[in-house]
């Protein structure tokens, strides 16, 4: 996936500011689109900046936890192959 120019707690201040001036100055000011920010905003919506690195823990540990998930699917597999052509 593409990196970014902004990280996601640099979004959410970006978000933040658009609670107390327009979409159009807030994206001027950073040099984005109107477009970028509606997008955030559905991404992001009502996130805090403690929020969105809670969001990113717990998305490193999905993806750890379902990598050793799949490994042990494959090990499984695996066993059951052996156990199958010695009988």
């Amino acid at each position: 996936m593409k990196q970014g120019r902004f990280s996601d707690e640099q979004i959410v201040r970006i978000l933040r500011e658009t609670d107390k001036d327009s979409v159009a100055v807030v994206a001027k000011r950073h040099g984005v689109s109107d477009a970028s920010i509606y997008i955030w905003r559905k991404k992001f919506g009502q996130l805090d900046a403690s929020d969105v690195k809670r969001l990113k823990t717990l998305e490193a540990e999905n993806s750890r936890l379902k990598k050793l998930l799949v490994d042990r699917d494959l090990e499984i597999e695996v066993m059951k192959e052996i156990n199958a052509k010695k009988w």
